[in-house]
């Protein structure tokens, strides 16, 4: 595989907008953006998105700031049809289509995750390391595996249904909560809806049931504090709203 058939850089200028002879484009908007526009449509409040834009697409970034707020990625077909690739869920469903752009919203947790790794690709890229390549390859597999993540909110940009603000805000408040309340019930009653109504919304989105959004979050949380941090066993479970550590040790 030709390494040039991967670009990335910072967003970092004023307006970014689609190279003629890039095929395929990831577009990950940190902060500081005016809007990106699409066709002849702007979309605004698109902080901490990533965008999948087909050849088919004009585009343009608008900043309003001068300093880098995200990463542009360019990827060939070639790329894109590598073995390590090309069987991830994420392709079989087509993430560039050509009707609709997929646009991902990337829970707290994930979006740290996702900055690290397209930094690394942006150093190996520039670098004269061995192996690099392969290493380039394996970053875009976790890349992507991250973006199918259940713990982010899929969608398409021209999607303004109420089923996907309702689960974005399910998702907003599972992110600030989850170590408070891990029942369905609660986030239901803050948001005005049935239990039943709610996990609908979830299962049509996201293909999941409200319950595996607030399970997913609690052991990504569990397994970093048992990671990362000195807190004993108690600690931790009484952190993350368990009544016992025995009750914390059985759910994890």
């Amino acid at each position: 595989m030709d390494l040039n058939s991967i670009k990335i850089a910072p967003i970092n200028s004023k307006l970014c907008a689609k190279q003629s002879h890039r095929p395929y484009a990831v577009c990950w908007i940190k902060e500081g953006i005016t809007g990106i526009e699409i066709g002849n449509h702007l979309y605004e409040n698109v902080s901490n998105s990533i965008f999948f834009l087909n050849p088919i697409h004009q585009w343009e970034i608008i900043r309003n700031n001068n300093e880098s707020t995200g990463f542009i990625m360019y990827l060939s077909k070639e790329v894109l049809d590598t073995p390590v690739l090309k069987s991830l869920h994420i392709n079989k469903v087509r993430l560039f289509h050509q009707d609709e752009i997929p646009l991902f919203k990337l829970s707290p947790g994930i979006e740290k995750r996702i900055q690290a790794i397209l930094e690394m690709i942006d150093e190996l890229s520039g670098s004269q390391l061995n192996h690099k390549e392969e290493a380039i390859l394996s970053l875009l597999n976790t890349f992507f595996v991250y973006c199918d993540g259940q713990c982010n909110i899929k969608s398409v940009v021209s999607n303004n249904n109420a089923k996907t603000k309702i689960v974005y805000n399910f998702k907003r408040l599972v992110d600030k909560e989850v170590c408070e309340y891990h029942k369905v019930s609660h986030y239901a009653s803050i948001l005005n809806i049935s239990s039943k109504y709610l996990n609908e919304c979830v299962q049509e989105i996201l293909s999941t049931s409200a319950k595996s959004i607030i399970v997913e979050q609690l052991l990504m949380r569990s397994r970093h504090e048992l990671k990362f941090s000195n807190k004993t066993l108690k600690e931790i479970s009484f952190g993350l709203g368990f009544s016992s550590p025995d009750y914390f040790s059985f759910f994890f």
